[in-house]
């Protein structure tokens, strides 16, 4: 996994190198890396942001919208944070830095989930059988 970080490290550097030349030679700009960073980010998270607008005004008009939006925002959190603990292991090397390792705790989260998803449905039907019943 270390060298996959590695490897996107040095993509994403080199596309990085290559948009500050292109805004600074060939537009003629005075353009520092702050305003690489300005721009890119910008445009990056207001495209995702349109994005999950989008998807969300879909979701949330499904019967169990909120759980769908709740489960994949918590689900986004923890990529990030697998990653980010991951990451951290590489550099204070206190474990192993491994894809399985982000996987599995992803997996945890997603068992969890069931279990709740479960029970969730379990208390529906029983709470539907007794307003039935009367």
């Amino acid at each position: 996994m270390k060298e996959i970080i590695q490897i996107l490290a040095e993509i994403v550097n080199n596309l990085h190198d290559f948009i500050l030349f292109f805004v600074s030679d060939t537009l003629n700009s005075n353009a520092t890396d702050k305003d690489l960073h300005f721009w890119i980010m910008g445009i990056i998270g207001i495209i995702i942001f349109l994005f999950v607008l989008f998807l969300s005004n879909l979701i949330s008009r499904m019967r169990f919208g909120i759980t769908i939006l709740s489960f994949l925002y918590t689900f986004t959190v923890m990529v990030v944070l697998v990653f980010a603990i991951e990451i951290q292991q590489a550099l204070t090397s206190r474990g192993n830095m491994e894809f399985q390792d982000a996987a599995v705790g992803l997996w945890g989260f997603i068992v969890f989930f069931m279990v709740f998803a479960v029970l969730s449905s379990l208390f529906l039907l029983v709470k539907n059988f007794f307003k039935q019943s009367k």
